[in-house]
């Protein structure tokens, strides 16, 4: 594990129990039995940790979303869609709680932006999964649909969190999956129309830079030790550049990281920039 990620992962125990307010850079630098020196080669301030723990959070669940949207048969997307989004919510309710909590910590300008970008990379996956299970039938409602959904996670996630009820994943996906039924065959008034479209359209066909993406590989490599994965990220690094390697050895090589928990956002961005 690198410096940086027993950071993340130790600071967050600690946020959970004390918020984070009342914990600071000295506690977690204790908690972690390292050097403020060595906390700030990683993090320029406790605000970055925060951001950082943030954005790590939403790439997990982005990722996590986004593949059982696109790995999974239409008869059934639906429900895994569900599944996945409130399996997550279960195994970060501390987590989340400690966001709804304390959010007004976190609202500055860059957190802001990069919410947006995951709420919309949100958007498109719900897209891709109501487009796949109802067809042109929803054309004239399918971006009233989304937000329908997103205000169905929303809500029930809310009542669950502040009531501190115990529920079973299984069974809300099932009962979600029966109201967003409902709601797609239903709809005649949507309030989200076309307009709406045209402006999803255009995030739909943004990618992450080519420079930003071997950045993000270069400070990956950076932190880790010799590996399989250091070896693969170094020559993903030279197909950005200049591509030479057979599609299926780059393959291979995403496949060289892509079950470590702390590369999946960078394998979901590898796996986008190289279109497979």
């Amino acid at each position: 594990m690198s410096k940086k990620q027993l950071i993340m992962d130790k600071s967050l125990e600690l946020f959970a129990n004390q918020g984070f307010e009342a914990t600071s850079v000295q506690q977690i630098t204790d908690y972690c039995g390292i050097s403020k020196g060595a906390f700030y080669l990683s993090f320029k301030s406790k605000d970055e940790l925060i951001v950082a723990l943030i954005d790590h959070f939403m790439q997990q669940l982005t990722v996590d979303i986004d593949l059982s949207v696109r790995t999974t048969k239409s008869d059934d997307i639906l429900y895994y869609f569900y599944h996945t989004t409130f399996q997550a919510f279960l195994k970060h309710a501390n987590f989340v709680k400690l966001l709804m909590k304390e959010q007004t910590h976190s609202l500055n300008d860059e957190l802001l932006t990069k919410m947006r970008y995951y709420d919309r990379k949100t958007d498109q996956t719900i897209l891709t999964m109501i487009e796949k299970v109802y067809g042109e039938a929803i054309n004239k409602v399918k971006y009233d649909l989304i937000f329908a959904i997103k205000g169905l996670i929303n809500g029930y996630s809310s009542y669950l969190l502040f009531n501190r009820m115990e529920f079973d994943v299984d069974l809300i996906s099932r009962s979600l999956v029966e109201k967003t039924d409902t709601l797609a065959r239903s709809i005649t008034i949507p309030f989200i129309t076309e307009d709406y479209g045209n402006m999803f359209q255009q995030f739909h066909d943004e990618k992450v830079s080519e420079d930003d993406l071997y950045h993000l590989i270069e400070e990956t490599i950076d932190e880790l030790g010799e590996s399989i994965e250091k070896e693969s990220l170094i020559l993903l690094k030279e197909q950005i550049r200049t591509p030479t390697y057979h599609h299926a050895i780059v393959i291979g090589l995403i496949e060289n990281i892509k079950n470590h928990s702390q590369y999946k956002w960078l394998t979901y961005l590898l796996t986008k920039h190289f279109d497979f």
